[in-house]
Parts: C-alpha cells; sequence; structure tokens
C-alpha cells in the first residue's frame, strides 16, 4: 500500500519536526514523499530550505539582532550580528535560537571568515601555493596536483569559514544549512553579517565582516 498523507502518524511529524524545526505541513509532505523514512524525509527538507533560501537572497535584511555568547568561565567571548528581514522575525524565539546558535558555535571553532567570497587575494594565494608545493613534492603529475589543491581548498574554507563549517550542535548539516532551514520556515532571507571573537591571552581578536551582497526589495 503506498504512503499517503493519511498513513503518516502524528508522532512522526513531530519527531520530524523536533529534528529540523519545519513547519508541520512541511513535515507531513516530506514523510509522504519519502513514504515515511525519516532520513529522506530530512534530506528532502534540507533542500526545500536550500531552495527557499536560494529565492531569497537577493530580499535586504536590514532587521536582526546583535547577540553574545561567553564561554569557558569567561575566557572566550563572541558577539555576532545576524540579519532578516523583518523586526517581527528578528524578535520570534526561532531566529533568537539560530542567533544563539550561531554565536556558540563561533565560539568553539573559531571561523575566520564567514563566506568563502570574504577569504581575501592574500589568504587564498598563501593556501594554494602550500597545498600544491606539497602535492609536486609527493611526486604527482601537474593535473593530478592541481584536482588534489582543488579538494584542499575546498577542506581549507570548511575549517576557515563559518558557513562552510559543519554544525557543532549538528555535524550533519553546514551553518548555511543550519540558516537555510530557518529561511524556509521563517519565510524571510537571512545573513550573517560580522562578528567578533575573543580569547584572553590572545594577541588580537578575530572580526570577520561580510559586505552584503547587491540586495533589493522583492519585486523590483
Amino acid at each position: 500500500m503506498s504512503t499517503t498523507t493519511a498513513n503518516i502518524s502524528a508522532a512522526q511529524v513531530k519527531e520530524l519536526r523536533d529534528k529540523t524545526g519545519a513547519p508541520m505541513m512541511d513535515c507531513k509532505h516530506a514523510l509522504t514523499e519519502a513514504k515515511g523514512n525519516l532520513e529522506e524525509a530530512v534530506v528532502l527538507l534540507r533542500k526545500k530550505g536550500v531552495s527557499v533560501a536560494a529565492k531569497k537572497a537577493t530580499r535586504m535584511t536590514s532587521e536582526g539582532s546583535v547577540t553574545s555568547y561567553i564561554h569557558a568561565g569567561g575566557k572566550i567571548g563572541v558577539l555576532v550580528e545576524v540579519n532578516c528581514e523583518s523586526d517581527f522575525v528578528a524578535r520570534t524565539d526561532d531566529f533568537k535560537e539560530l542567533v544563539h546558535d550561531i554565536a556558540m558555535h563561533i565560539t568553539a571553532s573559531d571561523p575566520r571568515y564567514v563566506r568563502k567570497e570574504d577569504v581575501t587575494a592574500a589568504d587564498f594565494a598563501r593556501e594554494k601555493e602550500i597545498y600544491l608545493d606539497q602535492a609536486i613534492r609527493s611526486g604527482k603529475p601537474a593535473n593530478i596536483a592541481e584536482k588534489m589543491v582543488a579538494g584542499k581548498m575546498e577542506k581549507f574554507y570548511e575549517e576557515v569559514c563559518l558557513l562552510e563549517q559543519p554544525f557543532i550542535k549538528d555535524q550533519t548539516i553546514t551553518i548555511a544549512q543550519l540558516i537555510a532551514a530557518k529561511i524556509g520556515k521563517l519565510g524571510e532571507n537571512i545573513s550573517v553579517r560580522r562578528f567578533a571573537r575573543f580569547k584572553v591571552g590572545d594577541v588580537g581578536e578575530t572580526v570577520a565582516v561580510t559586505k552584503p551582497v547587491d540586495t533589493k526589495p522583492e519585486g523590483e
């Protein structure tokens, strides 16, 4: 017998909703499409979140909030600004939870940039040169070395760019996917504007600012 919405139990919907934070009807539809398979439903919801996020990426985010997170007995502190489209969404528990989670993640993972696009040309060139030299010294042909470098650069982005990092509370998703899920749920574009991370004893601090993409009000 085929799985229909009527065959999906409330317990299944609740479990998927607790796992993803997606709206109830979206969870029902995803479970139906996945024939009751929870993991497949999670993947479907993440894909939908990414799709919704891509469609809203050009919308202006001029509201939001700044949140702090202090860890390790006051030894590490983070300030992060996350933007959305309206003050209404900025005041929701879902948005506040997202900003808190991002601040906590930055505290633990110490990213240096917000996005891949924010990596400086100097840092990019330095890392690429190191990886290329390593590949050549290992005796790899030039074409193979270039492919190895491309893979290592993606790993480099994952290490230093906030949006590319696996979320500390759920390593199966990145911060970008975490944000995309909230965009899908709240219906507004959401973006990380900047953050600063301070650690007692460190010389200097990590400060990352991303210039906003060209945005415009929807419909223009």
